[in-house]
């Protein structure tokens, strides 16, 4: 699986950067973890939004799920999505709709914040909207998705990431607070990737480097926007990582 870091600011994004944004490849499968404010800009520097089979959604906090604005416009009104030519697009009976996956209260809180100003329904119209819980198991292509509830100050959902082609597997913490539901959760993983709280934060990397120590855990990775996902995160003598906290 290929992952890029479209974006890591905590919920006011960094100048140029975006928020919680990740977008994985797999065997001509893009996912979306996360849609966050700036995503949508950083997601079409990367490939066409229309590719996109599947945008998933960890929880309902503004800096997760905000940029599906922007991207409903871009799928309800671009003109390649019309089903009449409009400039040099030949009009299309078939218009990219990707899925949606969100957790509990996803339709509700999406038709609570577009309807401030227009039609309600704009985000599961432009988007094959479903909502999953803990027990869901999600297939995309040749990718699999499964939840693990994880502590935050709303409904939030870590996510294991896996490809049927054996080519590896990936957990994606959300914004959860130190917890051993994670720790087991990312048992075996190859990569992990922490959103975090500079408080939170050197708990929460403790917890998962003492399970790297135990054998359980084979590499540990923060993701940084700034920088190539290459090296494994260093620990320090006390055990916290050597390493920066998103800010």
């Amino acid at each position: 699986m290929r992952l890029t870091v479209l974006g890591k600011s905590p919920s006011w994004q960094d100048a140029g950067g975006a928020c919680s944004g990740y977008l994985l490849e797999e065997d001509g499968t893009a996912i979306l973890l996360d849609c966050g404010n700036g995503v949508f800009g950083k997601l079409r520097q990367r490939i066409d939004y229309v590719d996109v089979d599947a945008v998933v959604i960890s929880h309902l906090h503004a800096d997760h799920f905000l940029d599906l604005v922007p991207y409903s416009y871009a799928l309800t009104y671009a003109p390649r999505q019309q089903p009449v030519p409009v400039d040099r697009w030949p009009g299309t009976d078939n218009p990219a709709r990707p899925e949606l996956h969100g957790p509990p209260g996803a339709r509700e809180t999406f038709r609570k914040v577009v309807g401030c100003w227009g039609n309600n329904d704009l985000i599961e119209n432009a988007f094959d909207l479903t909502e999953y819980d803990e027990s869901s198991e999600l297939s995309i292509g040749p990718v699999r998705v499964t939840f693990q509830e994880v502590p935050h100050y709303t409904e939030t959902f870590a996510m294991r990431v896996s490809s049927q082609n054996g080519s590896g597997e990936i957990v994606y913490g959300a914004d959860s607070r130190p917890t051993e539901a994670l720790t087991r959760f990312a048992t075996g993983a190859d990569l992990i990737l922490v959103s975090y709280d500079p408080d939170q934060y050197y708990p929460v990397m403790h917890a998962l480097l003492k399970a790297d120590a135990a054998g359980r855990l084979r590499q540990d990775v923060l993701g940084d926007s700034n920088r190539r996902l290459s090296s494994a995160l260093a620990a320090r003598p006390d055990g916290t990582a050597a390493t920066s906290p998103k800010r």
